[in-house]
């Protein structure tokens, strides 16, 4: 396919990249720092402001989806959210994924993860925008979008291609720990978009 990946150089992004890559898909990076990217003869890097609609719907044009790993928590006033979705639609490109967060997952009591009182001081505003960016994809009518969201702890790690899959609820494993590593993240993302089976609504995974 013809993938393009936004934010292709960030903290999740830059593990997407490699496995759509793996993958044998086509890549346009969209991305601040172009300069860090790989040289591959599948890959295309461009540096755009993803707040300006025109110039992001042009390098949209002709993709087969779009997989997002902007972060909402960066984005106070939510212009760069609202750009993204623009910019897709007047691409014509449908099929949108997007890299969402923890913090909007319920646990056994109902209660978000974001909600409670142990939640890091530092994250909760980022984590708060991030909750909104999916409240606005849910009143989303044209676009085919999924938002992924990983589990408690997302850090560098193994490989595995093996993970569980959920909804609206922290996925949690038989030691307590809610986890997943990136380059698994990574692989359930590019799964989804090969094998679609999430239409319009979140999901998530972890061990």
């Amino acid at each position: 396919m013809k993938i393009a990946l936004i934010g292709a150089t960030g903290y999740v992004g830059s593990k997407l990249l490699p496995e759509a890559l793996t993958r044998g898909h086509q890549i346009t990076a969209i991305a601040k720092k172009i300069e860090a990217l790989p040289q591959h003869s599948q890959l295309t890097g461009i540096n755009v402001d993803v707040t300006d609609t025109q110039a992001l719907s042009e390098c949209l044009a002709g993709h087969d989806l779009v997989i997002s790993a902007f972060n909402p928590g960066s984005d106070p006033d939510g212009s760069g959210v609202r750009a993204l979705l623009a910019s897709a639609k007047k691409a014509g490109v449908t099929r949108f994924l997007s890299v969402g967060g923890a913090g909007s997952l319920r646990l056994p009591s109902g209660e978000r993860v974001i909600d409670q009182p142990d939640f890091p001081v530092e994250w909760k505003a980022g984590a708060l925008l991030t909750s909104a960016f999916l409240d606005l994809l849910r009143t989303e009518k044209e676009l085919d979008w999924v938002f992924l969201s990983p589990s408690a702890l997302l850090a560098p790690g193994e490989r595995t291609g093996k993970y569980r899959v959920g909804k609206d609820n922290l996925l949690i494993d038989a030691d307590g720990k809610s986890h997943i590593s990136l380059e698994d993240y990574a692989v359930a993302m590019l799964d989804e978009a090969e094998r679609p089976q999430h239409r319009r609504e979140r999901f998530t995974v972890g061990y």
